[in-house]
């Protein structure tokens, strides 16, 4: 009985109003504090990076109180400049809070080197036109050399030294074609004392 008695006291009607008095405040500060810490309030602009080099890059970020990561290089794009941003996470006008990372995908300095595939001479060039151009090559002039076949590529050449199967060219590099003309003949050009070039032709059998 003097357990149930205290229960409804006055005394212990207080402390347990007190109590959760004490209950309350305590979750306010705790909200207030989880707020603080987690910057809930807080919303940063993430801003355009593209064209950017890192420099400048950096120098935004830290006015900002974010923070970078560099992923690997993408392919390179012609219309940025070389080692700026080409691509970011988040994307620009995205909010963020304080200290986030911003995930960063750079323009390489170049095209990557593909080397040359083997078994292109001799080959039509309906054949090796395609090729190339599969692997990222330009084909640049066509010339004809005296040959039995017609229109077999003889030699390939870039910026005119020739090019052999396992050489590397860097993608987009331009690639002339030499090709028979079906006359089965060559022309040899000798050079006189005087600087003067004469010719002769000699058929192939």
């Amino acid at each position: 009985m003097g357990l149930f008695r205290f229960i409804f006291s006055k005394t212990f009607l207080i402390q347990l109003v007190l109590a959760v008095i004490i209950l309350i405040v305590l979750a306010f500060f705790a909200m207030q504090w989880l707020d603080y810490s987690t910057n809930q309030d807080q919303r940063i602009e993430v801003p355009d990076l593209a064209k950017l080099n890192l420099d400048v890059v950096e120098d935004k970020l830290d006015e900002l109180e974010l923070d970078y990561e560099i992923l690997d290089s993408a392919n390179f794009n012609p219309d940025y400049p070389r080692y700026s941003v080409i691509d970011q996470v988040p994307a620009p006008g995205k909010f963020v809070k304080e200290d986030r990372k911003i995930y960063l995908t750079l323009n390489p300095s170049g095209y990557r080197k593909i080397k040359i595939p083997e078994n292109l001479i001799r080959k039509t060039r309906r054949q090796v036109e395609p090729t190339l151009r599969s692997l990222g090559f330009k084909i640049g002039e066509i010339s004809y050399k005296p040959d039995i076949a017609q229109d077999a590529v003889l030699e390939l050449r870039h910026n005119g030294k020739t090019v052999n199967a396992g050489d590397e060219l860097m993608k987009t590099s331009t690639i002339d074609l030499i090709l028979g003309d079906d006359s089965g003949k060559y022309t040899k050009k000798n050079e006189d004392p005087d600087n003067q070039n004469t010719e002769s032709e000699i058929d192939e059998f």
